[in-house]
């Protein structure tokens, strides 16, 4: 048994290095290639495809699929540093949408496919699954999916032979292009769709708990870029603080100015713990609620920071040459995307009420889960 141990043990290391390694490659490529000229072509509409080209020749579409088909295999709280980071560079690319897809879609038995992908909310629609004899209906609308126009969509679906995660490419859908408060990409989408069955690589059967990780998995995404957003605003701001002189001094030292500060890092703190917990949950007991908890607790705070440190700049904060409102528009964008704060607490408030109020505090310290 503990030469058994020994060996986890030096796996687990093993892995947290491989793990150091991606978070430093990507952390230098998107310091280098994320700028305000960059982002501001991709909110005119402009693709960034040497921008993807760089993510897919390191792998990183890969990085949440198993090793075993393909991919580099990280668990979901190792895969979600890379998010995190990625919210904090505010990548003009769905590769976070790829990563979770591919990981959600090999889950379920399908195999990788290269290029682009995203993945709906199901509180944005499901698809209809119908039999027709030999082939098989696909059918519905879903609203307001993340950079659809890139590539493959995955979505969930139901009939009446049960549930199931359908991979439809760019040409199988119609959509009406829209744009989100931070004008990424957010496009209503209607599928009508006869394919024959069995339709394998195309529809395959999930169940329940499946179908529920689409939207778990979804709100712990964004609830990661919110993190990473926030610390990206509060290292604007205190820069900006140091550096902005008012009155013969630099505005950091007047005390108003600290407290604000001050209450952004308080507020950051907390929305991280949450999200990372919620990481290192995820398929284990307490899973849902961790992520309930992430994704009410990630919203609220990325509605302060961003209100804060807005009044810490001015009006210079929304000008298009300062980097700032890239950032806080995501937070405001990413705050509604798989669930708002009202529908992560009115889900908090039910789970814990089905416990009964003997157990709310058990359960807050993990003696009980859900």
């Amino acid at each position: 048994m503990p030469v058994q141990h020994d060996i986890a043990e030096d796996a687990s290391a093993e892995r947290d290095e491989i793990v150091a390694v991606m978070i430093d490659q990507v952390g230098r490529l998107l310091a280098s290639e994320v700028s305000v000229e960059r982002l501001t072509a991709m909110e005119r509409g402009d693709a960034v495809p040497e921008l993807w080209d760089k993510f897919a020749e390191l792998e990183l579409p890969l990085a949440m699929v198993p090793e075993n088909a393909g991919g580099i295999g990280l668990d979901i709280a190792q895969g979600m540093r890379l998010i995190r980071l990625c919210g904090y560079h505010a990548a003009p690319a769905p590769l976070v949408e790829t990563m979770l897809s591919l990981h959600l879609w090999t889950r379920a038995g399908g195999e990788p496919i290269s290029g682009p992908m995203t993945f709906a909310s199901p509180r944005a629609g499901r698809l209809q699954v119908e039999s027709l004899g030999s082939r098989l209906r696909v059918y519905g609308k879903l609203r307001r999916v993340p950079w659809s126009n890139d590539g493959h969509l995955l979505a969930a679906g139901e009939g009446r032979e049960g549930r199931a995660i359908i991979l439809l490419p760019a040409s199988a859908f119609e959509k009406v292009s829209r744009r989100s408060i931070a004008n990424e990409s957010r496009a209503d989408v209607t599928v009508d769709l006869a394919l024959d069955e069995p339709a394998k690589g195309v529809v395959l059967p999930i169940d329940a708990q499946a179908m529920e990780d689409v939207l778990q998995l979804g709100a712990l995404m964004r609830a990661q870029q919110m993190v990473g957003a926030m610390q990206r605003v509060l290292d604007i701001s205190i820069g900006y603080s140091q550096e902005r002189a008012q009155f013969g001094r630099q505005i950091s030292k007047f005390q108003a100015v600290q407290h604000m500060l001050a209450s952004c890092a308080t507020e950051y703190a907390a929305a991280s713990a949450a999200a990372e917990q919620a990481g290192e949950l995820w398929g284990r007991a307490g899973q849902e609620l961790a992520v309930a908890v992430a994704k009410a607790r990630c919203g609220e705070a990325a509605g302060h920071v961003a209100a804060t440190a807005h009044q810490i700049h001015g009006a210079i904060a929304f000008t298009k040459e300062y980097m700032l409102h890239h950032f806080t528009r995501r937070l405001w964008s990413w705050r509604d995307e798989f669930g708002n704060e009202t529908f992560w607490q009115s889900r908090l408030g039910h789970l814990v009420c089905t416990k009964g109020g003997a157990a709310l505090w058990p359960l807050l310290l993990g003696e009980i889960a859900i």
